[in-house]
């Protein structure tokens, strides 16, 4: 099982995560992207779903045509661990590739 970070080691990590801060009162990190259109956020969804897949670490997450709202935590763990900032970092190169940074 994946270990829960620290506080402190939790809130280094957001910082050095473009677009991605802290869910208020609840362990977890959150971000909204947001696409040209919905074909772009379906094809992003398909991409991070792969890796989420492989990773065995799948993140909360809701789509509205364009935009994509993504909630992580580590739900055995009860909260934000290693496993939950790597999804973030490849959901951001992931959305890079759409043009959203």
């Amino acid at each position: 099982m994946a270990e829960r970070l620290s506080t402190d080691a939790r809130k280094t990590a957001v910082k050095a995560l473009s677009g991605w801060s802290e869910v208020p009162g609840k362990e977890a990190i959150t971000r909204t992207f947001t696409f040209k259109d919905f074909n772009e956020a379906f094809g992003f969804m398909t991409r991070v779903a792969l890796v989420a897949e492989k990773s065995d670490h799948h993140p909360e997450w809701r789509n509205v045509y364009k935009t994509v709202e993504v909630e992580l935590s580590t739900h055995d763990a009860g909260g934000v661990t290693a496993n939950d900032i790597k999804l973030a970092e490849a959901m951001n190169a992931i959305a890079r590739q759409f043009g959203v940074t």
